[in-house]
């Protein structure tokens, strides 16, 4: 699958294909599992993957059988496709590649597209009540988009992936919003002025009933992830779960408290605001585009510290001039390239940061970077490792 295949996370823009016909024939192939069970698709710049696990959590927590697909994957590419929480097997993944390597090497398919056609054969094939689906990529034209779920959801909108989405929010905001379907109701997780019509003109178009998180009034809930933009990940959450209870789910308040509050034990979900270490403290948070780096810094720098410590790995297509000014010019930076193909060079992100007013040493590696922040950082530092969701990836 990697060696053979196209995959964005490795290789970028290339990777995604322009039409669903591809998805269309694989599922067709195999028999179209994915109507063999219901499904809540999930859409967004940032927030997609957080709100995914906790509507997974939540549905587990009310006695259900919750598939989970997400992308991209940390460690192993089995998280991306889960059954309350418990990751395909091993020889499920390599059966469906062996069955149907001659298929996917005549069709030319991509790395998402069989990843996509995978996790809808095994959630039809262990029958479960509900899977929730998250978008790889921008939702009209994403593989997952041939589903008809229970709601769709669509976090929020903002400058990632331009060379294939668009170059403004309402551009943007047309694409993800390519997911909602005619009178599936769809839930907007946040208001934002530029975007708001687009999604209201679809969802009239498509006579799908709206609901917008920020009018909803229920409970006040917390959850175990605890960065501050899960607040609105979890407002986002109870709105849609409101919904589906409308429908005739069975979710007590009870089931939707718990499972808040044990999304990482119920999902596996890791490199959310995640404490590695104390003494010094150690945090490591995905956050990489704008939109999200705002919240994940503003939280860093109520952390109590004498010291910041910053290893910082980011990708070859990452827009340097809109997220380095967002980092503090207090702390000592230790730039690394991430090991994947699309890494940025560590000297070139050293000299953008630098004339950003951000200064430090270059490393040859995540590890290397994140090592020598331990050695210089005494008990009352903090490290932070971020910039990527690969350079987190490398040091969990």
């Amino acid at each position: 699958m990697f060696q053979q295949l196209p995959m964005y996370q490795q290789v970028g823009s290339k990777a995604y294909k322009v039409d669903l016909s591809n998805i269309n024939k694989l599922v067709q192939h195999l028999k179209n599992p994915h109507q063999q069970f219901k499904t809540i698709h999930v859409a967004g710049t940032n927030g997609k993957g957080s709100v995914s696990h906790m509507l997974a959590s939540v549905l587990q927590e009310a006695g259900y059988k919750v598939g989970l697909y997400t992308s991209p994957h940390l460690k192993d590419f089995r998280e991306r496709i889960r059954i309350n929480g418990g990751m395909i097997p091993e020889d499920t993944v390599t059966a469906f590649i062996r069955n149907n390597k001659n298929f996917f090497e005549q069709e030319n398919l991509s790395f998402f597209e069989m990843t996509v056609g995978m996790a809808f054969q095994f959630f039809a094939e262990e029958e479960v009540d509900i899977a929730v689906v998250e978008v790889g990529l921008g939702g009209r034209l994403d593989s997952t988009n041939i589903i008809s779920p229970e709601v769709s959801v669509i976090t929020n909108i903002g400058f990632d992936h331009m060379a294939i989405l668009g170059n403004t929010l309402p551009e943007i905001a047309a694409e993800k919003g390519g997911i909602i379907k005619p009178e599936i109701p769809v839930v907007i997780g946040e208001y934002q002025e530029e975007t708001f019509p687009v999604f209201k003109k679809l969802a009239e178009a498509n006579k799908a009933p709206l609901h917008l998180a920020e009018d909803f009034s229920g409970r006040k809930l917390t959850s175990d992830l605890k960065g501050h933009y899960q607040k609105k990940n979890i407002r986002t959450v109870s709105t849609a779960i409101h919904v589906l209870k409308n429908n005739g789910w069975n979710i007590n308040p009870e089931a939707e408290e718990k499972g808040l509050q044990n999304v990482i034990f119920n999902t596996g979900l890791r490199g959310r605001w995640e404490i590695l270490g104390e003494s010094p403290k150690i945090i490591c948070d995905t956050a990489h585009n704008k939109e999200g780096l705002v919240y994940a810094l503003k939280q860093l720098q109520e952390e109590e510290y004498d010291q910041l410590h910053l290893v910082i790995g980011v990708v070859n297509d990452k827009d340097l001039d809109a997220v380095l000014p967002l980092y503090p010019k207090s702390a000592k930076y230790y730039f690394s390239k991430p090991n994947v193909p699309r890494g940025q060079e560590a000297e070139i992100l050293q000299k953008k940061a630098g004339e950003n007013g951000l200064f430090g040493e270059a490393f040859n590696s995540v590890s290397e970077a994140y090592e020598a922040a331990i050695s210089q950082a005494s008990e009352r530092d903090v490290i932070y490792v971020g910039g990527s969701t690969f350079t987190v990836a490398e040091i969990i």
